[in-house]
C-alpha cells in the first residue's frame, strides 16, 4: 500500500503574496481545512509544507504555505502534486477505498476465472468505473457498484466481480470505429 495518498495538483498561482489554486483530487475539498502540511512533490524531491491558509474558489482551493509568501517562492510548482501520509488521511467510512489502494488489484470473476488487473479510477458523476486490464491487453470498463463489484480485498490485492449480461459487448461497442458519415 502507498504511504503517500495525492490530496491535489497545484495548478496555478493566485496573486502576487504565494497563494496557489489546488485542483482537489479528493472526494472532499473541505478536507484541506483540516490539514495542517502536505508533502509537495517536485519531481526530483518531496517537501514537507505547513498550510498557514485555506479559501475555496469555485471548484479550487487556495493555499498559502508558512514562509513562502511572494509569487516567485512558489511560482515554480506549477503542475506539482500534493500529498498526505496515511495516517493524515481522512477515515473511510464501510466499503470506501484509496484509489491508490485498488490501482493494481487483480480482478477475478465469480464465475472463477481471472479478468485482468485494475489500472485507472475514473470518477463520474454518477459512480465511479474501474478500468480493468485484461489478459489480452484490452481495457474492460466496470461500473463501480454493488451489482458488479461484489468483494474487494486490498490485503489479498483482489477485487471479485460479476459482469453482468452486456457488460462485455457493450465495452466492446464502444471501442468500434464509426462508420464514416456521408459528407
Amino acid at each position: 500500500m502507498e504511504d503517500l495518498l495525492k490530496v491535489g495538483i497545484i495548478t496555478a498561482t493566485h496573486g502576487l503574496r504565494g497563494e496557489v489554486k489546488v485542483f482537489p483530487t479528493t472526494d472532499d475539498p473541505a478536507r484541506f481545512k483540516k490539514l495542517k502540511q502536505v508533502i509537495l512533490d517536485t519531481g526530483k524531491e518531496k517537501i514537507q509544507l505547513e498550510i498557514s491558509e485555506v479559501r475555496f474558489f469555485k471548484n479550487m482551493v487556495l493555499l498559502r504555505f508558512k514562509g513562502m509568501d511572494d509569487i516567485n517562492d512558489v511560482q515554480k510548482y506549477r503542475q506539482k502534486a500534493l500529498y498526505v501520509r496515511r495516517e493524515d488521511a481522512v477515515e473511510l467510512a464501510e466499503n470506501e477505498y484509496f484509489i491508490a489502494d485498488l490501482i493494481g488489484l487483480s480482478v477475478w470473476t465469480d464465475e472463477g476465472g481471472e479478468l485482468g488487473t485494475l489500472v485507472n479510477v475514473l470518477s463520474t458523476g454518477a459512480n465511479d468505473v474501474y478500468v480493468v486490464r485484461t489478459g489480452s491487453g484490452e481495457e474492460l470498463l466496470l461500473p463501480a457498484i454493488r451489482e458488479c463489484i461484489k468483494e474487494i480485498k486490498i490485503e489479498e490485492g483482489r477485487m471479485l466481480v460479476h459482469l453482468m449480461p452486456g457488460l462485455r459487448e457493450a465495452n466492446q461497442k464502444s471501442r468500434r470505429p464509426e462508420k464514416e458519415g456521408k459528407r
